[in-house]
């Protein structure tokens, strides 16, 4: 105790001086930048930046995943079906739905939906490093004088161009461009709103003449979010972990008090769990399906995925410094054992940085400059990562759109690092001769403050104006990619030339455009790679049977059917090819089991009633086409079929 009550009298004898004197940029500098330095300002230069890189993505069309989420989920199209709520992604959904309810499968309104939020997020960072910078911990700093003319540069920029860097930031692409991404980009604006309400309403508790009434909206308006947050996408767990890191980093009272506060927003975390296994489950069964739910994939053992989460991460922090190389679908090496030497050291690379930050955030502990900020930028990264980087195995190890809350914490603390090591290295500069020295006359502390805070302002602006106009560029390059399937898909196809998934992605949408040829070409190409490919097995015997190869079709049928036998798709196109050799028993044999599979096939319904009507069964054939139709009621062929056997009927 002695000892360290020592190293405090001796860090507040040095922060005396610093508290007599003078500012570090002059009222005469920050005149010059008034203007510059209002919000409103920050804000219109953030969406102008957000929509002039995004401007090449309002007629970029559905993609991948978007078909299955979006153009074929027909939940969407009644609002009906989201009332009472229910879902682990309820509310992402119903933005879904209300997109389509307006705009249909238009995509121009998804994608302005998509940036809109991506801007708003933009601004919630930018409000988030402002607030951060009028906590308990900062103004306790500055009014007793300890080392705080060094983050006067942070105060007053770094939230401008923090979130400039989010905003243009290539990586970004994915959780933007990618319609579907947008449960993780509305995900992250609900996570920031709760968070950043949470600091208002901290900083409102001093306010003792606002109403009651008043401040606790804004903790209401936090646990409102919170929870939206957690019906929108499971990476919102760790929302009540950044918001008690965050409360034991910047503000300060009594423990118990503070506790109470965090409670509510600690108890939205069984959102999530309780969404994923049922409410109503006995206590054994959901503790039984929350571990089943809590692995998407059987195919990656928990301890595959965590070692080779290692690597991912450090790919992910690459990506975020270095973003070249992008790719939509990943060709990434599954690692088995923490021994293996690049796992080992990217798990060492890790360590050192999250070390780095508890370092920051205790050795510095009576000295301010960047580092409790800095350390919250990597306390930040590591948390909110954790929920699909750790022991939940995904089927795909590796996504960009996965790092885009993330980010954040990586962006705040390299900006918070920059803006600090620039002031230390011209201040070192000078020290050592290295730049122009004033004049005699002029060599006062406050001219010489003033004279560095310049050239500190300057180079900075330079350097992080280039950064964010380079990184706009590419995520607009980046977006070019995004402009249709074949050119993604194309991409993807150069860049992991041994995934089989991106043959056959690219396969079937050749099969879209009718280039059959290309398509067999890419289908057989991935069942090179992966000859147990049950899905490009099936697709390319629909592309053999539209070129009267019927012998082939059923013959790739059959081993799709075998590798997968609850595939109903595989059982449904069977039925087709022996409805072209004119087997309509064993056609019907495949509807049925394709049926008891999936009882709301409606295309199987149709093709059943087909093989009824050709066989004479017309009333079977009808019940047939009403089912379809009742599953779908746009479902034209069912529609057309029906109509044609009741006007045969008639006659």
């Amino acid at each position: 105790m002695g000892k360290a009550s020592g190293k405090k009298k001796q860090h507040e004898s040095q922060a005396g001086s610093i508290l007599n004197s003078k500012p570090l940029i002059s009222s005469d500098i920050s005149s010059k930048w008034s203007l510059f330095n209002k919000p409103i300002v920050h804000f219109f230069l953030i969406a102008v930046f957000g929509l002039l890189t995004y401007s090449n993505t309002f007629t970029v069309p559905f993609q991948f995943d978007d078909i299955d989420n979006v153009i074929e989920n027909y939940r969407l199209r009644d609002l009906n079906n989201f009332w009472p709520p229910s879902g682990s992604r309820w509310f992402g959904f119903l933005t879904f739905a209300l997109n389509y309810h307006f705009g249909g499968l238009n995509t121009i309104g998804y994608h302005i939906v998509n940036l809109v939020i991506h801007i708003f997020n933009a601004i919630l960072v930018y409000w988030l490093v402002v607030i951060t910078f009028k906590t308990p911990f900062f103004s306790n700093q500055q009014s007793e004088g300890t080392n705080f003319d060094s983050l006067i540069h942070l105060f007053t920029y770094s939230p401008l161009f923090i979130a400039l860097l989010f905003v243009s930031h290539p990586i970004q692409t994915q959780a933007v461009t990618y319609i579907v991404q947008r449960f993780t980009s509305l995900a992250t604006m609900l996570y920031l709103l709760s968070l950043v309400l949470y600091i208002k309403w901290r900083e409102e508790q001093k306010a003792e003449s606002r109403l009651y009434a008043t401040r606790y909206t804004l903790y209401t308006a936090s646990i409102i979010s919170a929870i939206l947050a957690m019906k929108t996408k499971e990476i919102s767990f760790t929302l009540p972990l950044i918001t008690i890191v965050y409360e034991f980093m910047f503000f300060e009272g009594n423990i118990k008090k503070r506790l109470l506060f965090l409670i509510p927003i600690i108890l939205t975390m069984l959102i999530i769990p309780l969404g994923l296994t049922g409410t109503d489950s006995p206590i054994g069964d959901a503790i039984g399906e929350l571990r089943e739910a809590s692995q998407e994939t059987e195919q990656i053992s928990r301890w595959d995925y965590l070692p080779t989460q290692f690597r991912v991460i450090v790919t992910y922090i690459r990506l975020l410094v270095l973003p070249i190389n992008q790719n939509l679908d990943y060709d990434y090496t599954i690692y088995h054992s923490f021994f293996n030497p690049e796992v080992f050291l990217s798990l060492l690379f890790l360590l050192l940085i999250f070390a780095f930050g508890i370092y920051l955030l205790y050795a510095n502990r009576y000295t301010l400059y960047a580092s409790r900020f800095l350390a919250f930028g990597i306390f930040w990264f590591f948390i909110t990562l954790s929920v699909e980087s750790s022991i939940i195995p995904i089927k795909d190890v590796i996504f960009e759109h996965r790092v885009y809350l993330p980010g954040i914490g990586i962006i705040i603390a390299f900006t918070s690092a920059g803006f600090y090591g620039l002031h230390f290295i011209i201040r070192r500069l000078y020290s050592a001769n290295c730049l122009p020295p004033l004049r005699e006359s002029e060599r006062t502390e406050l001219k010489t403050r003033d004279y560095l805070s310049r050239i500190s302002l300057i180079t900075a602006y330079l350097l992080l104006s280039a950064v964010v106009i380079v990184f706009a560029i590419s995520t607009y390059q980046r977006n070019i990619v995004w402009k249709d399937e074949v050119s993604l898909w194309e991409d993807a196809a150069t860049k992991s030339p041994e995934k089989a998934r991106v043959y056959y992605n690219l396969g079937k949408i050749y099969s879209a455009k009718g280039w059959g040829d290309k398509a067999i070409e890419n289908y057989q190409t991935a069942l090179k790679i992966n000859p147990d490919f049950i899905e490009a097995h099936n697709n390319l015997g629909v592309e053999y049977k539209e070129k009267g190869w019927v012998d082939k079709a059923i013959e790739h049928y059959q081993i799709a059917i075998w590798l997968g036998p609850d595939f109903s798709t595989a059982h449904n196109n069977m039925g087709n090819a022996y409805i072209a050799k004119g087997w309509l028993d064993k056609a019907i044999e495949h509807y049925r089991l394709a049926l008891r599979l999936k009882p709301d096939f409606m295309e199987a319904h149709n093709n059943l009633g087909v093989a009824y009507e050709k066989k004479g069964l017309l009333e079977e054939a009808i019940n047939e086409y009403q089912t379809a139709l009742l599953i779908n009621p746009e479902l034209k062929m069912a529609s057309d079929n029906l109509n044609k056997l009741l006007r045969i009927k008639e006659k």
